[in-house]
């Protein structure tokens, strides 16, 4: 029986770095608290990246029912808005079942426009989009820095997608990228649920985060992520500018073409994840009001499933 609106569970959101251990929390979360997951990772949506990406797998995808995973082929483009239509669907459907939204992944922007909304940025204009994905990242980094530079110090400037987009934001209004995106809006989430998300953060030790990262890329690659990237190669991957952007599968592609050996390639995914992980500490810190979980390096998913809980009962004050 599906429960009434007053009586549904306010969606739990569960952040933090690549390799960090949400999965498996999340996992737990589910089964123990009757909760149903939300990918809330903006390249698990495409089908096929599926090594690359730790995407669920068919055994834990049982044991919890998953969402907005596998959702579009590498030929079409995914953005924040579309995650966001995507993701209220989700949320309605799980609490009229009378079950928990648990979003999870490391893609704060998502989270952010869950709960925030989109602001004021215009849509994408095709011509404009061509004319930028053409334009070596170099000019296009010196316009940013010249137009706009509070988004040229604030953006991941490895991230060619966003660096794209604020460029077209810059173009198409006249105006600066960081100006339009300070007005976020709640358009997206209920206004209680925006004042009071219970958004928990897993984080680690620098070692401990490295080690796990390294094993991860190691399984990555004994499970055979080249030979996936190569099989998505041939379907369209190196023309999704988009997709391109998951690590290891461009460093892969690279690997490919001759540019380096295997084992060069398997450090530099390494590096590549490691640095990643921190923008993402770094973002999540700044731009959204976590409440965080410090893991011990040998402390097992249950127990900290346990503390994630134990914080949850009663729910934690407005943030």
């Amino acid at each position: 029986m599906a429960s009434s609106p007053s009586h549904r569970a306010a969606p739990l959101f569960l952040v933090g770095p690549t390799a960090v251990g949400k999965s498996e929390v999340a996992l737990l979360l589910g089964e123990k608290l009757g909760g149903e997951i939300i990918s809330a990772d903006s390249m698990q949506v495409y089908r096929g990246l599926d090594i690359g990406t730790a995407k669920p797998s068919s055994s834990e995808r049982a044991r919890v029912s998953h969402h907005l995973l596998d959702l579009v082929p590498l030929t079409e483009p995914f953005d924040a808005g579309k995650f966001v239509a995507l993701a209220q669907d989700a949320v309605q459907e799980i609490q009229a079942r009378g079950r928990l939204p648990i979003f999870c992944g490391g893609t704060g922007l998502y989270v952010k426009a869950f709960l925030d909304g989109l602001g004021e940025a215009p849509p994408g204009d095709p011509v404009v989009r061509a004319e930028l994905e053409a334009t070596p990242v170099a000019e296009l980094l010196r316009e940013l820095s010249e137009r706009d530079p509070v988004t040229f110090d604030r953006i991941d400037q490895q991230n060619f997608r966003r660096v794209v987009r604020a460029l077209e934001v810059i173009r198409l209004t006249g105006k600066p990228f960081s100006a339009q995106r300070a007005d976020w809006r709640s358009s997206a989430a209920s206004s209680s649920l925006a004042q009071s998300p219970r958004i928990i953060g897993l984080k680690r030790g620098t070692e401990d985060l490295r080690a796990r990262i390294d094993a991860r890329v190691d399984q990555m690659f004994a499970q055979g992520l080249v030979a996936e990237t190569k099989a998505l190669l041939d379907c369209g991957l190196a023309e999704n500018r988009i997709a391109m952007q998951a690590i290891g599968y461009r460093q892969v592609a690279e690997h490919l073409r001759g540019e380096r050996s295997l084992v060069e390639t398997i450090a530099l995914v390494k590096i590549r994840t490691r640095q990643f992980a921190k923008r993402q500490m770094t973002w999540f810190r700044r731009q959204l009001p976590v409440t965080w979980l410090e893991v011990r390096a040998d402390e097992p998913a249950l127990e900290i499933a346990g503390r994630v809980m134990a914080g949850l009962l009663p729910l934690p004050p407005k943030l």
